[in-house]
């Protein structure tokens, strides 16, 4: 529905140079992506009018898009991959980043605009497969958001979360039997879950150590060395975390600034 709408958009000719690509195809290199604000256009009535707008800070209600556009077009030229972390906007400039924030769950990541849309009701932003998934929303389909601009995919966590998870619980007054067995539960409770963002395993301690440069304003990093099968590699992990909330907005973050490989773990 969102690609047909999109499609008699007149003034964007790459979205319809896009109509006859193979739906199940990615193009691995970007043919030639531009940056663009673009003029105001009309669509089912509604008039839109594209402009700069570094205070945007709305609420309203997100969807997402995947398989049915992945490999084609965007608005701006790029190609969609709906496991990267973009989005659909109608106004605010291509490529632009945004602030989105799940107000259900509290889940929030930094996306890219490179695309048009959505033109369904009052919904304010279309994001991808791969950032709905990771905001708590791809079974749902739809949840209501806050998208805020911001000036790239760089930014601090969340200090409410950290300080939340974080903060020391008050001690639980029992007889010292009891507590003993507490602390011990405790301590095998902590060495089960020992959760991490793995950003990948490199055999050239200099990537290795450049990735840690990239990553490591985002939360602690750190760097190992480990032996994989005989083979000396330098591993990069960020954490551990205190919880997999925490851990799922720190993967989005790393995602965004483009390291496709990186997962959650968890040591036992």
């Amino acid at each position: 529905m969102m690609f047909l709408q999109r499609a008699v958009i007149i003034g964007f000719s790459l979205i319809v140079a896009g109509c006859g690509a193979t739906k199940n195809t990615y193009e691995a290199s970007v043919p030639n992506p531009i940056h663009k604000v673009g003029n105001p256009y009309k669509i089912a009535g509604k008039t839109y009018h594209p402009a700069i707008d570094p205070h945007y800070d709305r609420v309203g209600l997100a969807s997402w898009y995947g398989s049915q556009f992945h490999g084609r077009k965007t608005a701006n030229g790029d190609v969609f991959n709906m496991n990267d972390l973009t989005a659909a906007h109608t106004t605010l400039p291509m490529p632009s980043h945004v602030r989105v924030t799940n107000i259900e769950n509290g889940r929030w990541l930094i996306l890219m605009v490179n695309d048009r849309g959505p033109f369904v009701g009052d919904r304010i932003i279309d994001v991808s497969r791969r950032a709905a998934q990771l905001l708590g929303f791809e079974k749902k389909g739809v949840t209501k958001v806050r998208v805020q601009a911001v000036t790239g995919p760089r930014g601090e966590l969340p200090k409410q979360i950290i300080a939340r998870e974080t903060t020391p619980k008050p001690p639980v007054i029992t007889a010292p039997v009891v507590q003993l067995a507490q602390n011990e539960a405790m301590t095998t409770e902590t060495k089960a879950k020992r959760i991490y963002v793995q950003i990948g395993a490199y055999a050239n301690q200099k990537n290795a150590k450049k990735v840690v440069n990239a990553v490591h304003h985002i939360s602690d990093t750190k760097m190992e060395e480990v032996d994989i099968n005989g083979q000396n590699l330098y591993r990069v992990r960020v954490g551990p975390q205190p919880t997999v909330e925490l851990a799922e907005i720190i993967l989005g973050r790393i995602l965004s600034l483009g390291h496709n490989t990186a997962r959650i773990i968890m040591d036992y």
